[in-house]
């Protein structure tokens, strides 16, 4: 299809690219602008680096292994150097160069060997053969660091050289599968949500206390807990939201049939063949109270989700933003076949739009229905806040990257003004921005006194990366530091940003 044909400027193969050489030593960079001296740490990374495997592509955007990007800022440079999780699903595809372990949304390629009762007895030996490719985000619990996706396994990375230090299981709490998306609190203390079959599925918060001495995950407590509104389909929860009162649970009509998971034990299958979406039913939002656990429940017509903004009370209200969809489409966007046919799928735009809505929850009413109120008439995913001094509280300032792939200026990033309606918007041809994190100004008073760091892919040039600073106020370049790669740069999914004092 020549590029007047082509229904879609946004070059979505960038998320099919594959790392064939990690960058062991970190490698120095080209400069523009001019970094601010206060700027000092280190941004990790996270996602899927590698598509293929031998003569084995995998399917879904979600299933690639992987990689980690560390960008080290110190004294006005920056390095850059890349390396993959080395999982126990990393250490068996390589051996045997092929995918040996089956995903969210590809199945492995069959062994002759293996037999059915084979399968079954792996299942009561705690799934042996189950995915443990962290690919998807980074978080910290405590002085340590962990990539992390949506199964209960995380691996713990060493910040300074991305080398896989080891790995936790933590299914005595989560069974089923958790969020990718906790939330690390002022103190340090760490909260998702994930599912328990302990007295009956149920969806469940669990709290990891600060330690900086023991092992966090040895104090790992249930402190709330729910019934799925569908027992047998439960909800599919990418992320949670929390205030300074409630945990915030939205259970959307994208689910997860156990029928479906039960069948898996039987026959190889990827654990996307267990997702269902019923657009015709409604979107439920449950309040648990932090405190007395008492659960409350609204509704709101059908919106589905991936990432919540934020989440505050304000004027006996509960306030969530989050980014919706319309559909599940989304998840169906990301997978292979409908990635290299989108040029000829004139609703592949439909299926990733998004916007930015809000919630206003009536804490005197109960069982009530809410409506969805559009925040801003702008594509919007990935977002993120002034996480120290905003999360769970009231703001006004959100970032993210551009969602609308059908449009002229897709691959932008973008920052909402919740208060107004109005955005600014940072865009360049054919590059393709990272999730922005935002980096406070030492001694800022501004919720958005900052700086933006994102990192940039191109779709012509696969082989270079570049770390992007924005100034968070009005979205101008500020410096970017350009790096050539010895293999294919990767698109990532989530990072953090790690101060310089917090590695020494």
């Amino acid at each position: 299809m020549s590029d007047t044909e082509r229904l879609y400027d946004y070059n979505m193969n960038i998320w099919l690219r594959n790392c064939e050489e990690e960058i062991q030593e970190p490698i120095r960079g080209e400069v523009t602008g001019k970094l601010p001296s206060w700027l000092q740490g280190t941004l990790v990374r996270n996602g899927p680096g590698r598509n293929k495997i031998g003569d084995c592509e995998y399917e879904h955007v979600f299933d690639g292994l992987a990689l980690l990007h560390r960008f080290d800022i110190s004294e006005g440079q920056v390095t850059y150097q890349c390396k993959f999780v080395k999982s126990e699903t990393y250490k068996k595809n390589m051996a045997a160069n092929r995918i040996v372990v089956t995903e969210f949304g590809t199945t492995a390629v069959p062994d002759p060997c293996r037999s059915i009762f084979d399968r079954i007895s792996s299942t009561f030996r705690l799934n042996r053969d189950r995915t443990d490719n962290t690919a998807v985000s980074i978080y910290p619990f405590g002085d340590q660091i962990y990539a992390m996706t949506e199964v209960p396994v995380i691996y713990e990375i060493d910040p300074r050289n991305l080398e896989t230090v080891g790995k936790k299981e933590i299914e005595k709490s989560l069974i089923v599968c958790h969020t990718a998306h906790p939330h690390v609190m002022p103190n340090g203390d760490v909260y998702n949500l994930g599912m328990s079959k302990t007295n009956g599925l149920k969806h469940v918060v669990v709290k990891f206390t600060y330690s900086d001495k023991g092992d966090m995950f040895e104090s790992a407590e249930i402190v709330a807990s729910m019934t799925p509104r569908w027992k047998l389909h439960p909800s599919y929860m990418h992320s949670f939201g929390i205030t300074e009162n409630y945990f915030v649970i939205i259970e959307h009509p994208l689910s997860l049939s156990l029928l479906g998971m039960a069948r898996r034990v039987f026959i190889t299958a990827p654990f996307s063949s267990v997702l269902h979406s019923y657009p015709d039913q409604d979107t439920q939002i449950v309040l648990i109270n932090r405190i007395t656990g008492e659960e409350t429940r609204y509704t709101t017509d059908t919106i589905f989700y991936m990432h919540i903004i934020n989440c505050f009370e304000s004027d006996g209200k509960v306030i969530i933003d989050l980014c919706s969809y319309k559909d599940g489409k989304i998840i169906e966007s990301m997978y292979t076949r409908a990635i290299k046919s989108m040029q000829s799928n004139p609703e592949y735009g439909e299926w990733c739009e998004c916007r930015a809505k809000r919630l206003e929850i009536p804490l005197d009413a109960v069982d009530c229905k809410v409506e969805a109120k559009l925040i801003a008439d702008v594509g919007c995913e990935a977002p993120r806040i002034n996480y120290d001094v905003c999360n769970a509280k009231p703001y006004r300032y959100f970032y993210g990257i551009g969602s609308d792939i059908g449009k002229s200026d897709s691959g932008n990033l973008v920052k909402v003004d919740t208060k107004t309606g109005d955005y600014k918007i940072w865009l360049e041809e054919d590059t393709y921005p990272s999730e922005p994190i935002f980096v406070p100004r030492p001694e800022a008073v501004d919720e958005d006194d900052g700086v933006l760091l994102s990192a940039l892919v191109w779709g012509r040039d696969d082989h270079a990366i570049a770390l992007l600073v924005l100034d968070a106020r009005d979205l101008k370049e500020i410096a970017r530091v350009c790096f050539k790669t010895p293999s294919q740069a990767t698109r990532c999914f989530h990072g953090w940003f790690l101060p310089g004092q917090q590695l020494k």
